[in-house]
């Protein structure tokens, strides 16, 4: 009886600081991303690249397809310019743990299974602005598809951030109907790469 008591106060106490480091790491990303449109954009984007695959008139198409890529420059230039204020903060609270699940300040007690949550922020920022300059020289219809994945997985790191990447996974599962390893297949092979080398993934 005695074991199971322990158990349940080791399970509570668990809990507890999960949450409150979780907060934290919420309230600290929501705080930098409070000043840019980027979640709003995003969605934009993705809704207009949906319509316009499906639109069959190639000059209504081309129209939306300048739109959006005006769209893609202000995303990318509000994300650079949040990554660069994200890249000022201190690295005690910028670790992500490697770890599956969420453990209590695994940052801190197992900091060689952690990564730099502003270096990746960087990388997501390049692979942006990339995608946006259409660097790799692609049809707007594949321009699309690598922006999208591209976005995708930076918003799998900002979940991973605040939660676990168990949690981003399947989030970015939910609302995107994308698991996180073909996003990370679909992006620009330079954002992969870097990617990849970061996280360990």
């Amino acid at each position: 009886m005695e074991i199971l008591v322990l158990a349940a106060l080791i399970f509570v106490g668990a809990y507890v600081l999960k949450s409150r480091e979780q907060s934290r790491r919420i309230a600290l990303l929501g705080s930098q991303l409070g000043n840019y449109q980027i979640e709003k954009l995003m969605e934009k984007l993705t809704d207009g690249y949906l319509r316009c695959l499906g639109e069959d008139d190639a000059e209504r198409r081309d129209q939306i397809w300048s739109l959006l890529a005006e769209d893609e420059q202000t995303l990318s230039g509000q994300f650079n310019r949040f990554a660069a204020s994200f890249g000022r903060l201190g690295d005690a609270e910028t670790r992500i743990s490697k770890l599956p699940i969420a453990v209590p300040y695994a940052d801190q007690w197992l900091p060689s299974a952690t990564f730099d949550a502003r270096k990746a922020f960087a990388i997501h920022a390049k692979g942006i602005a990339d995608a946006a300059g259409n660097v790799l020289q692609q049809t707007s219809k594949r321009k699309a598809f690598t922006m999208s994945a591209e976005l995708f997985l930076m918003q799998h790191t900002c979940h991973w951030f605040c939660r676990s990447k168990t949690v981003a996974s399947a989030r970015l599962l939910a609302r995107h109907k994308t698991s996180y390893q073909l996003a990370l297949d679909s992006v620009a092979p330079s954002t992969r790469e870097a990617y990849r080398a970061l996280t360990g993934s």
